[in-house]
């Protein structure tokens, strides 16, 4: 049994992915080449966003996102600290200040309420994460941040298709940023990430910084960074864009059904019922989680931890970041969430057998 099944996907898509990579062979662009135009155009149509910008991964999506709206040493941002380092990462090398909120205890998303209470003079952006593919309470969040004239930028590496008040993640404030590392709902064969935003200038800042800084070649109007997604990744993207709405609705279908198989058995991380989730990761709550783990491997039903270590807990942030009051559910999630095997080509048979495999192991313990 497969965490991730993405030969299967592969083997559904073989003929428009072959295809797509072999143009790009034949033409030879393989940097800025004409499928990442092509690729952009349909990303921003799907979103709804003015504007697409391929990057080289998600976190270069982040980190050219917060160059573009200038963050100097010293800023602060407010996040969260319960999400993959990336998040924390790009603010800390920029100079600026990774200021943590805790998140809600039961869609593990950061909790909005705690928000303004960390906001500072230094305060530049929040940047909440769409956790697991559920985006996090996006309109408290806006409200808070035109307050204090603040930019949010959506940290939506794992939600890219999901929805919030039936509007797609991605566009749903200042900017957005995803990933499609090769697990992600919509994944390349390699790194990839992209960037939104219906601001004009934000959009040509972006442009510019993933080509080095340029805004005609050799003429360089700003640092910039080599943030470019190539041609072929952008060649698979389009390839499993054929499919991607029946994806969707695949990993909604197992999402809700995991949910009723679970209902009552096994406490799992809540989806609102104003947005969906993608399910990048199908996660439940787990007491004695290592042992648990250890004996669904022996049955070789496939686990994984996002995230065992908050980033307030990571020695290289500790100098680094500030913490706005207590963390404790971060903390305590830390130590108990569990992820299952997810993709679309999951089928009901292996759904329930992982299921029964977990009832019965956590029956024993």
């Amino acid at each position: 049994m497969q965490f991730i099944d993405l030969k299967a996907q592969y083997q559904a898509l073989k003929q428009d992915i072959d295809a797509r990579i072999q143009r790009v062979l034949d033409h030879g662009q393989y940097i800025m080449g004409p499928e990442v135009t092509e690729l952009e155009t349909r990303l921003a149509d799907y979103t709804g966003a003015s504007h697409c910008i391929t990057v080289a991964s998600g976190t270069e999506a982040l980190l050219i996102s917060l160059m573009a709206i200038d963050l100097k040493p010293g800023d602060e941002v407010i996040t969260t600290p319960f999400t993959f380092v990336a998040t924390a990462e790009v603010i800390a090398l920029l100079g600026a200040v990774p200021v943590f909120v805790d998140i809600e205890p039961d869609t593990c998303n950061i909790d909005a309420s705690k928000i303004e209470a960390a906001i500072t003079a230094k305060t530049r952006a929040i940047m909440p994460v769409s956790l697991y593919g559920q985006p996090a309470d996006m309109d408290e969040i806006n409200e808070i941040a035109a307050r204090h004239n603040l930019v949010v930028i959506e940290d939506a590496a794992q939600s890219f298709g999901s929805e919030y008040k039936g509007r797609k993640s991605c566009n749903l404030s200042t900017i957005g940023c995803t990933s499609f590392f090769p697990s992600k709902p919509l994944g390349c064969y390699g790194d990839g990430g992209a960037i939104f935003t219906s601001d004009p200038n934000l959009a040509k800042a972006c442009k510019e910084i993933r080509v080095h800084g340029q805004e005609k070649r050799y003429v360089h109007s700003r640092i910039g960074v080599g943030g470019r997604m190539d041609t072929i990744q952008c060649a698979v993207v389009l390839g499993k864009l054929e499919r991607f709405n029946w994806e969707i609705e695949q990993r909604l279908k197992i999402g809700a059904r995991y949910n009723a198989l679970l209902k009552d058995k096994v406490q799992i991380v809540t989806q609102r019922n104003d947005r969906t989730s993608v399910f990048a990761q199908y996660t439940v709550i787990i007491e004695n989680r290592a042992a648990v783990q250890e004996a669904l491997k022996g049955q070789g039903v496939p686990t994984a931890v996002h995230y065992p270590v908050p980033l307030n807990r990571q020695s290289a942030y500790a100098g680094l970041s500030r913490v706005s009051g207590a963390v404790t559910h971060s903390e305590w999630m830390a130590d108990r969430v569990m992820s299952l095997p997810m993709s679309a080509d999951l089928d009901e048979s292996q759904q329930e057998e992982i299921v029964h495999r977990i009832i019965e192991t956590l029956s024993k313990d």
